[in-house]
């Protein structure tokens, strides 16, 4: 399976990573991809970036090194009703918003079924478009069910290449459980490095090892194609203007 985009990165900005947007760039294409997606943790993150950094960042090139970027976040989950630390007037604005439970940011993890809930809300934000790695240990989920709301809402799910390795200790079983889980629903998925330095960008192969192991297809697949993510972007989107 060959991936053309990677949907998860972060800068400098983030305030634990460690590359700039022109260094993710400059690797990407050095990998080969055709798409990248700058997506910074949101607001409430330690050491992170103000609102102000994500009002401007469309301000950025649509393509550097010839890789065409998104500009995005990675928000906070920040309550059980789905909420996330960016306000409605800039998530509104940008190319991409994936959603997570990062510790430190306002949510308190809960049981199983809190967690579960709070998840499931974030999935039916009509502002969300990926969930990101839903398969941290450390916020236990029900993973059928956030599997199936993903399903019922078109939303992807996200492995996380990241997760098999430093970050999120525990996070390797629950990970290919939920490829299991997603194979078997046919959700959508995301496949992506998670990097936090240009030497991880486009680093996917414990992520992509776990999809294909579970029987995944890669029509499944979100970031085998750069055209099938614009087509989904542009669906949510289109919904979202419904709903307004």
């Amino acid at each position: 399976m060959l991936l053309e985009a990677d949907l998860h990165t972060h800068t400098i900005a983030s305030g634990h990573a460690y590359s700039t947007v022109k260094e993710i760039a400059e690797f990407a294409s050095l990998k080969e991809l055709k798409m990248i997606a700058i997506t910074d943790h949101g607001i409430k993150m330690p050491g992170g970036p103000h609102e102000y950094y994500f009002s401007q960042i469309m301000g950025l090139p649509s393509s550097i090194y010839g890789v065409e970027i998104l500009k995005g976040v990675e928000a906070n989950i920040i309550d059980q009703h789905g909420n996330l630390d960016m306000p409605q007037r800039v998530l509104e604005n940008l190319d991409l918003v994936l959603a997570s439970f990062h510790t430190d940011t306002g949510y308190q993890a809960g049981s199983v079924e809190q967690n579960t809930r709070a998840l499931i809300a974030a999935i039916q934000n009509p502002f969300v478009h990926i969930i990101t790695h839903p398969g941290n240990p450390e916020f236990p989920v029900d993973l059928e069910k956030v599997a199936q709301a993903a399903k019922l809402a078109g939303k992807a799910l996200e492995i996380n290449n990241s997760s098999f390795s430093l970050s999120r200790p525990g996070s390797t079983p629950r990970c290919n459980h939920m490829a299991r889980i997603v194979a078997k629903t046919e959700t959508i998925v995301s496949i992506n490095s998670d990097a936090h330095s240009c030497f991880a960008v486009g680093s996917f192969d414990k992520a992509l090892e776990a999809a294909e192991m579970a029987g995944i297809k890669p029509g499944r697949v979100l970031n085998t194609s750069v055209n099938l993510i614009k087509e989904y972007l542009t669906s949510l989107k289109q919904g979202l203007k419904k709903i307004s």
